[in-house]
Formats: C-alpha cells, sequence, structure tokens
C-alpha cells in the first residue's frame, strides 16, 4: 500500500465522521447526528461527493457515505469537516454488512452512484442492483423509501431495469439520458469523479428511481440469472 494511502487510513481513524465497522449503532443515527432528519446512504460512495453533495443541499436530512476503501473516504470525510457539513457522516464496510449498521425502516432513501457494472457474467452477483443486494436494502427501507441509481454503465442500467421488470417493482424515474432532459433535477447535478471519467466511454448518463414495494422470492434468482446469460453471453 503507498505511502499516502497509509497516511489517510490513520487519518480517518481520528474524524469524529468516519466509523469504521461501527457496532450498535442499528436504531441510534439520529442520536448520533442529533436531530430528527431522515436518513440517506450512498452505497460505494468513493469519495463521496453524493454525501457531501446532497447534504449541502439539504442541511436538514443526513447523509451517510458507504465503501469499504479508507483512503476514498478520507477526501469526502475531510471536505464534510473542512465545510462544517454536520449532518455528513462515513461508514468503512462491506455494503453486504449493512444490516449490521442500520435499523429496519431507518434508511429514507438510497443512491448508488457510479457503482463498478461488473460486467464480467460470472460477476453478476456483484452488481448492487442484484436481488440479494435489493433484499438488504429492503430491510433498512422505511416503507415507501427510495433507492436512487445513477449510472454510465448501459449495461449496468439494463441490467437493473431487468431486475426490477422480473420482480414487478414501482419505478417511479426512468431516464437513459440524464442531462438530454430539459430540466435536470439538482440532486442528479451532483457530479462524482467517476462520472468525469465516462469510463464507459458511453457519453450518457443513465439514471433510475425505484421502490422495493414487492417480495423479492429467490426463487425468481433462477429465472434472472437464464434471463441475463442469453442476453450477456449472446
Amino acid at each position: 500500500m503507498g505511502q499516502k494511502k497509509l497516511i489517510r487510513f490513520e487519518a480517518i481513524k481520528q474524524f469524529p465522521n468516519v466509523h469504521e465497522y461501527p457496532q450498535g449503532m442499528p436504531g441510534k443515527w439520529k442520536d448520533y447526528f442529533k436531530n430528527d432528519g431522515s436518513l440517506t446512504l450512498e452505497l460505494a460512495c468513493g469519495k463521496g461527493e453524493y454525501a457531501v453533495g446532497l447534504g449541502r443541499l439539504y442541511p436538514n436530512r443526513n447523509f451517510i457515505g458507504m465503501d469499504l476503501k479508507g483512503n476514498r473516504i478520507w477526501r469526502g470525510a475531510k471536505t464534510a469537516l473542512d465545510d462544517g457539513l454536520n449532518n455528513v457522516a462515513f461508514v468503512r464496510s462491506h455494503i453486504d454488512k449493512i444490516t449490521d449498521y442500520y435499523a429496519p425502516g431507518e434508511v429514507s432513501e438510497i443512491w448508488i452512484t457510479f457503482p463498478d457494472p461488473q460486467l464480467r457474467f460470472s460477476r453478476a452477483k456483484k452488481r448492487l442492483t442484484y436481488p440479494r443486494y435489493l433484499r438488504l436494502y429492503q430491510e433498512v427501507l422505511a416503507p415507501g423509501g427510495l433507492v436512487h441509481l445513477k449510472t454510465d454503465s448501459p449495461d449496468l442500467y439494463e441490467f437493473t431495469k431487468t431486475v426490477l421488470n422480473l420482480f414487478e417493482l414501482t419505478v417511479l424515474e426512468d431516464s437513459d439520458n440524464v442531462h438530454a432532459q430539459p430540466e435536470v433535477k439538482q440532486d442528479l447535478l451532483i457530479k462524482t469523479h467517476y462520472e468525469g471519467l465516462d469510463i464507459a466511454q458511453s457519453n450518457r448518463i443513465h439514471y433510475l428511481c425505484f421502490q422495493l414495494d414487492k417480495e423479492l422470492p429467490k426463487e425468481k434468482d433462477a429465472v434472472l440469472k437464464q434471463l441475463i446469460s442469453e442476453r450477456e453471453l449472446d
């Protein structure tokens, strides 16, 4: 590990807004933030641009960026501290441990911003909109809670639409080219480091907003596997 990363890993241990594998936090986040504002998560947050950006836009709400890579979290956490954003915090841990840190119904919204699309078929289960992850989100989301996906990957976008259709989940917003819209919501104008890189070279930003308002029976996972194998191995 490079010296810079080591320094940042050590630095976040002293940051009051960074929690590494926190214990005993489910149901306690309002106590931590010292207010009754709703809680939004940014998963696989990287440098935390969305958690910080939303924290600036909505000072009466609370935001947590969650990622495993502490050297990236350092950037967002330091910005939040420097800017006095007391409604922004970070959790360093694996995404699949989400139910260890938040109580049922404690989370109002989840943002998934430019995650690794895991393009290989063999890695499909690692996509953050794969059913096994959606079931975890469903456990912590309040009734009517929202999930937002913002990505430059047309593959991840289409895959997610396949999942939503298969499980008959409610889609509230669907755009295959966000910045081509006549008006763009301020939430969608926040840019991440990875958005600027345009790794997918699609020149488009895709966006979905949906609710996990139906049961997600595991029997349908086999159907999904068949659907994506036909599409992706064609």
